[in-house]
């Protein structure tokens, strides 16, 4: 597995633990829209970006919050993939 597929199974499985999904992490597409398949509203997109944080030790700028970031598994994944250089 590479580092890019590995790095997606994580958001994966952190974006079901996290919003408390009964999905398994691998039946969520890498382009899937996961904001409205899953109707992540504001509280939840909250609590990805605490847990994000804390797995990848990064931090999150205001002006990184957009829906398109996290609209999709590969979009976290490039956004992280950028903020950890």
């Amino acid at each position: 597995m590479s580092d890019a597929e590995q790095l997606r199974a994580q958001i994966k499985e952190l974006i079901v633990e996290r919003l408390f999904l009964e999905v398994e992490p691998d039946q969520i597409a890498d382009d899937e829209n996961v904001m409205e398949t899953y109707n992540i509203d504001s509280v939840n997109l909250f609590e990805l970006v605490v847990g994000l944080e804390e797995v990848f030790e990064v931090s999150l700028e205001d002006a990184d919050f957009t829906v398109e970031t996290f609209s999709t598994v590969t979009n976290i994944a490039e956004y992280l993939a950028k903020k950890r250089g």
